[in-house]
């Protein structure tokens, strides 16, 4: 049994090794998102951003994990400003304003949580 609903040929393969990075390409001048798992529990999302591209600030009721797969982003955090590049990961609290701008083309897995 599969708890993990998936977008539309978005989710990943069950028991299966994949490279998450090649699961999303970077667009000029956007931003590509892919769900790969999403439940009651949360979602799992692939993005890909542009060199300049980002998401304004916004807060969510819930912790968000963001893990860099690609490149460089510059994260915006309650106010601080929190640089991040490939294999390094930043917790957003939940309620504390956050956003994100790519300083390079950059690939992100955001990891949503949601309490009960």
């Amino acid at each position: 049994m599969n708890n993990c609903d998936s977008a539309a040929g978005g989710g990943l393969p069950p028991a299966a090794a994949v490279d998450l990075a090649d699961l999303v390409q970077v667009a000029a001048g956007a931003v590509v998102s892919r769900t790969l798992a999403k439940n009651d529990a949360g979602t799992i999302t692939l993005f890909a951003f542009d060199a300049g591209q980002g998401l304004s600030e916004h807060s969510a009721p819930f912790d968000a994990l963001v893990h860099v797969l690609d490149g460089q982003v510059e994260l915006t955090i309650g106010g601080t400003a929190v640089p991040a590049s490939a294999g390094q990961a930043v917790l957003m609290p939940a309620n504390v304003p956050h956003a994100l701008k790519a300083i390079s083309p950059f690939k992100m897995i955001l990891t949503m949580l949601r309490g009960k």
